[in-house]
């Protein structure tokens, strides 16, 4: 299947300070990230957990967008201090338009060898923590008495069975279950809450943890045969997060090829 042609920017964020977790390295957040710059945000915050590749986009982004233009900090999503540090950020940059939660971590392993600690490493980060995100984020647009925009990063697998996923599948489909409820709680406040759900994204971090059979096997699911470039997710959460999209709210949108 021939390569997908990238798509120019839009200005679809024109003037927003947007905020993206996990947004270092090479994954979907990066490409949020350098989407939100290339559709013209005014300023893009972003966190991971590794310094030094924070350091490293940071740098990189800044050179090609400006330096006033892309700040990071460190933020684990499990620690709420570190959390709301990352968002004074946002407002020293002019206050948060738009939070994107796309911090989560998966791993393989049968319910019947499962550790507790497995269970709820998993659940913590990427269920638990985008209700960190989503509570301090709307606290924060309601406080400044805008309209913002939240969107979360769930999974297909919220969806679909897959073996050795439990944790993971159970952590996504509360993603999915979180972004609908947290969208009727603000609501009245103007704030949208919407998520995408990928099927399969390609990047250098899951290549290494996933071996080739499974990822066969994946794109094969695909009506395109081959998994999604991270820009193309991407794209859709930019889609998600601007005003094209002003009368979604409690969506989650699959973002996939698969076969029906």
């Amino acid at each position: 299947m021939t390569a997908p042609t990238y798509v120019p920017g839009h200005d679809l964020l024109a003037g927003k300070v947007v905020a993206v977790t996990a947004g270092a390295g090479a994954g979907i957040g990066a490409s949020v990230v350098r989407r939100a710059l290339e559709e013209g945000a005014k300023a893009v915050v972003f966190s991971d957990t590794h310094e030094r590749r924070l350091a490293e986009a940071e740098a990189s982004l800044a050179e090609e967008f400006g330096t006033d233009r892309v700040r990071q900090l460190v933020c684990d999503v499990t620690d709420e201090v570190q959390l709301s540090a990352f968002l004074d950020v946002a407002d020293e940059l002019g206050g948060l338009d738009v939070m994107v939660n796309n911090a989560g971590l998966g791993g393989t392993a049968s319910i019947l060898e499962m550790t507790d600690d497995q269970w709820s490493k998993v659940l913590d980060i990427t269920l638990t923590g985008t209700f960190r995100c989503i509570r301090a984020a709307g606290q924060r647009m309601v406080a400044a008495g805008k309209p913002g925009v939240i969107v979360n990063n769930a999974s297909v697998i919220g969806w679909r069975a897959q073996e050795g996923q439990a944790h993971y599948a159970a952590a996504k489909a509360g993603v999915m279950a979180l972004t609908r409820c947290a969208a009727m709680d603000l609501a009245p406040h103007g704030i949208r809450v919407n998520a995408v759900s990928p099927s399969l994204a390609m990047h250098p971090f899951l290549a290494k943890v996933t071996s080739d059979e499974l990822l066969d096997e994946l794109k094969a699911r695909e009506a395109f045969g081959r998994a999604a470039e991270p820009w193309e997710v991407a794209n859709v959460m930019v889609f998600l997060a601007s005003d094209y999209s002003s009368y979604l709210t409690g969506e989650v949108v699959s973002v996939s090829s698969q076969h029906a």
